[in-house]
């Protein structure tokens, strides 16, 4: 069992998030943050404990984990399921004094939040329980410095006035009320709006700032106006981090979607403003649609037996029958639930935490082999593929004006670049730019190396992608048959920004692969591989030219040499160059060579 749960450790990612440890009936056993997940969960798993941890650990028999998008949001989230589940270890593992809770005195004149143990009824308000003395300082301190709240251990009002701000004033993090302005009326105010953001109540203070900001722009008192534009956005940040615990999602179904060499269906549950826990669901195929998969899982999800239903359920994407899954939902909850596909956002960040955690659940899931396999898998099953593309070759031609003209081949063997195997072109006898005779004699060239017994050029490849459209996969074939081969060959169609978006086949039938982003990634990567390959060696080939020019003239070794081209750029550049100029790298009689050299007749 130790192994397994040290394996399944081990495939966790190096991000922030939550981890859930579940005993034998798989009940919450214990909850903690982490801001390394991987790191965090295997130290439980090796080496040796305390002995309250190593009890807990003895009766871990599985974990789950939640990824966060930051530190300060797995510190929320930890709290709130803690909170929730009510975990015995969270308990023996803490001291004895119970879980922390932020207390206001609201009574007194300038209010001050500070950490306590415990609740009492004495007239003051209660924040939390949080999950630990550490993470509630934490959410104090950095709420005073959103808001400008004093965090020194001064008495007001009794040391206004006395003594010079200290450093947090001078230092931006205080608005300095020691020094008795602004006046207690203000400060009060921004008590309340602490208060308001400890309620997870962010939105209604963001709202608030925003009317007081424009009130005071509006009446010309620009430097107020100001203040409270820092303030706003301070506050906003602040929320930010505060996601997951808005109260704005109260009884919300966040569901995220994972299309690679498995399938996730990842939902997070959202329970009074409290994100309660995570389900997924694994799929062992890619599957073609994200519309039409999603809107099959949903309904499959909810219609079979689980817990309590949702207000609303928020897709990520749009779904054909929205309005028909919305009424089967309704039906079997007995309460009216909501479809939501939202564009921005809160609900939106929601939506994309939930995919966050359905790709790492996938990643955590399969091998790097294993995803690899499969995203061949769906090649070659979207292509009609015969054989399993295995070995896949690529061709792509170049022209920088110059030089002629190069092609380049690479090749990818289960999905990795074989660079050993990497071929380049010169094309020949072809003075002018013709990009279909310049791949037709690539590819003639290099399978007529194989059907020469060349074995540096075996074996053939299962696929042939070659960089362009119909055109250029068609005079690929038409090479291919000059030499009685045949070999399975689409052209990468690019988009606007210069990213294959599509196969497409001599016949002209377009496969479009940006739906799949592991084959997206796949095909993209040797896409641009290929033009790398191509661009290098077409590079090579006009730095030589720099050499051979340059070498035949008296007085220009390699440093000179070297000298002028970092200067100049080019030999162009070097021959318009006048001799005062050339004299600014090399000394004068160089420079005198040089320029004669190129503008006598030799270098003609």
């Amino acid at each position: 069992m130790l192994d397994t749960l040290r394996e399944k450790a081990n495939n966790l990612p190096l991000l922030p998030g939550v981890y859930i440890m579940l005993d034998e009936h798989n009940e919450v056993i214990y909850v903690g943050k982490a801001k390394k997940l991987k790191n965090r969960v295997s130290s439980y798993f090796h080496g040796e404990h305390l002995p309250k941890v190593a009890a807990m650990v003895e009766k871990v028999r599985d974990f789950n984990v939640i990824v966060a998008g930051s530190e300060f949001e797995a510190l929320v989230l930890e709290n709130s399921l803690i909170k929730r589940h009510k975990p015995k270890y969270n308990i023996l593992l803490k001291d004895d004094k119970g879980y922390p809770f932020v207390r206001v005195d609201v009574k007194s004149e300038y209010p001050r939040m500070s950490l306590v143990n415990r609740q009492a009824k004495d007239g003051a308000r209660y924040f939390g329980p949080f999950g630990g003395r550490g993470q509630t300082h934490e959410i104090i301190e950095t709420i005073q410095k959103a808001l400008l709240l004093p965090s020194c251990a001064k008495k007001f009002p009794r040391d206004i006035g006395k003594e010079r701000p200290c450093l947090n004033y001078h230092m931006g993090n205080c608005a300095g009320w020691c020094r008795g302005t602004p006046d207690g009326e203000e400060y009060r105010r921004r008590m309340a709006q602490a208060m308001l953001i400890l309620e997870g109540k962010s939105a209604e203070l963001t709202t608030e700032l925003k009317e007081k900001m424009e009130r005071a722009a509006e009446e010309l008192r620009f430097e107020q106006a100001a203040a409270l534009r820092d303030r706003l956005r301070a506050v906003e940040s602040l929320a930010n981090k505060q996601r997951v615990i808005s109260t704005a999602f109260a009884d919300t179904d966040a569901i995220g979607f994972c299309r690679g060499a498995k399938s996730c269906f990842s939902v997070l549950h959202f329970v009074n403003g409290d994100l309660a826990g995570k389900d997924v669901e694994m799929m062992d195929e890619p599957l073609e649609d994200d519309s039409e998969a999603v809107a099959g899982l949903v309904l499959q999800y909810y219609t079979a037996h689980r817990g309590g239903w949702p207000k609303s359920v928020l897709l990520p994407c749009e779904v054909d029958g929205r309005e028909a899954l919305e009424e089967l939902l309704s039906e079997s909850s007995g309460r009216r639930i909501y479809i939501e596909t939202p564009k921005r956002g809160e609900r939106m960040r929601l939506i994309e935490s939930a995919a966050l955690n359905a790709r790492e659940e996938v990643q955590r899931r399969t091998t790097a082999a294993q995803r690899t396999n499969k995203t061949l898998e769906w090649l070659q099953k979207a292509l009609k593929l015969e054989q399993f593309p295995k070995r896949i070759e690529a061709f792509d031609v170049s022209n920088l004006g110059d030089t002629g003209i190069v092609a380049a081949m690479t090749v990818h063997v289960d999905g990795k670049p074989l660079k050993r195997a990497y071929k380049k072109f010169r094309i020949k006898d072809m003075p002018l730019r013709d990009d279909y005779s310049s791949m037709h004699q690539a590819v003639y060239r290099r399978f007529k190396r194989y059907t020469d017994g060349d074995e540096s050029f075996a074996p053939l490849p299962e696929l042939l992608l070659i960089d362009g459209g119909e055109n250029h996969a068609k005079v690929a074939v038409s090479a291919l048959e000059e030499l009685g081969l045949s070999v399975p060959v689409f052209g990468m169609v690019k988009d606007d920004r210069h990213r294959t978006r599509a196969l497409i086949s001599p016949q002209g039938q377009e496969i479009g692969i940006n739906a799949n982003q592991a084959v997206f990634a796949l095909v993209g990567g040797i896409q641009e591989e290929t033009h790398r390959f191509a661009i290098e060696y077409q590079r090579s080939l006009r730095n030589e030219g720099y050499v051979s020019a340059l070498d035949k003239i008296d007085g220009v070794g390699p440093r000179r040499r070297a000298d002028l081209i970092k200067y100049f750029k080019s030999v162009k550049a070097i021959k318009e160059a006048s001799v005062d100029q050339l004299n600014l790298v090399v000394p004068k009689n160089t420079a005198r060579a040089v320029y004669d050299y190129f503008h006598s007749g030799e270098s003609k």
